[in-house]
């Protein structure tokens, strides 16, 4: 299956490998990369190999473009930190930093050449109203009105709704858990504000420590039901192993912290894809002291699912099972998220809700297209 994207894969593990790639090899390879939102990754794997100046002058562009958009818009979220800092400032309690703004504020290994699209914080749950109020008061107003969608948020999830500036327009995800309050792994979001590092240039802010982020960032891609940038997930995954991985007793606390927040089968899987598609230095015992890891059969009957649902990254790698395994994905996370005497409705309303939202759009063309 991976001959389809093997270039994409050596691209990733080995950067040097690109200074010898062809016309014919970039041509399909920059295609795959900007439809897997890895672009830029690339270039900034490219620049720090010190290959860059040897790549096609064209490839060079596309890259160099991708690397602009995603410093601009590091630079954007750390002055929306320096706002949300003031507009925070009477909050009690930590706020910590999820993934992308992390990655940007803290100038992580996953950041350069990464782009994301909002800002994700973690606050106490006892704070989560305080913060939205606060935020509500410094210009962000909240989406989803429908009494629905406030219920299942507010009741089920693990977040309030997404907030946007009304000026800036960026947007922002306010949590208090790291998975719903309906999922099946009771986790501690306590134990991760305990253990976050605060930020120097950002004070009000702190990020999780590092095997918490580890830990974040497989839980979000193992128990998300959209596969469109599955590998660029996989591929922050394994920028922070590779960046952590030689600190001395990472891998001891980072098995430490999956059994304390009872997070060991999403990491099993992050460390396994990891090291199938990117080859990620894991020690071999790793693997094997997982916590709650699934049994040899169940992880190649997993194999069968998630290897298909990252070959979605671009059309010309997919796997001819992959609409299948998308799709299995998308009802295990649901099962994963919440029980089935709110799973089944959900599902159902939500299904009627998109056609009938289909249908509304098409009624005007139609009426348009009538003489």
């Amino acid at each position: 299956m991976t001959n389809k994207w093997a270039h994409l894969l050596l691209a990733l593990r080995t950067p040097t490998a690109m200074a010898g790639f062809d016309t014919d090899v970039w041509d399909l390879l920059v295609r795959q990369a900007a439809s897997a939102g890895l672009l830029g990754r690339l270039g900034a794997l490219a620049r720090e190999a010190g290959i860059e100046e040897k790549l096609p002058q064209a490839v060079r562009h596309h890259m160099q473009a991708v690397m602009t958009l995603a410093e601009q818009q590091q630079r954007a979220v750390r002055w929306e930190l320096v706002n949300l800092s003031e507009t925070l400032s009477e909050l009690q309690g930590p706020v910590v930093l999820l993934k992308g703004a992390a990655y940007a504020a803290a100038g992580l290994a996953p950041g350069p050449g990464r782009l994301f699209s909002d800002i994700d914080l973690l606050v106490p749950k006892s704070q989560i109203h305080i913060a939205e109020a606060a935020l509500m008061l410094g210009g962000w107003n909240s989406s989803h009105h429908d009494s629905y969608d406030q219920r299942y948020y507010r009741d089920w999830m693990h977040e309030l709704p997404p907030m946007t500036h009304i000026h800036r327009q960026t947007v922002l995800d306010l949590h208090h858990n790291i998975l719903p309050e309906t999922a099946r792994i009771r986790t501690h979001p306590e134990r991760i504000l305990a253990q976050a590092s605060p930020l120097a240039d950002f004070p009000r802010f702190g990020i999780p420590c590092p095997a918490d982020q580890v830990l974040h960032s497989a839980t979000h891609l193992f128990h998300e039901g959209e596969w469109e940038h599955g590998l660029r997930d996989l591929v922050d995954l394994d920028a922070l192993l590779r960046a952590y991985g030689h600190e001395s007793g990472f891998w001891t606390s980072l098995i430490t912290r999956a059994t304390e927040l009872k997070l060991g089968r999403p990491l099993f899987y992050g460390l396994r894809y990891c090291q199938k598609l990117l080859l990620t230095p894991v020690p071999a015992d790793v693997l094997q002291r997982c916590p709650r890891r699934p049994g040899a059969a169940g992880a190649l009957a997993m194999d069968c699912l998630f290897m298909p649902a990252f070959s979605t990254a671009h059309h010309s790698c997919r796997h001819w099972f992959a609409g299948v395994a998308v799709f299995t994905l998308y009802v295990r996370s649901h099962w994963l998220r919440m029980p089935f005497h709110l799973l089944l409705p959900h599902l159902v309303r939500k299904s009627w809700k998109q056609r009938v939202e289909a249908l509304v759009k098409r009624e005007p063309l139609e009426r348009a297209e009538t003489p």
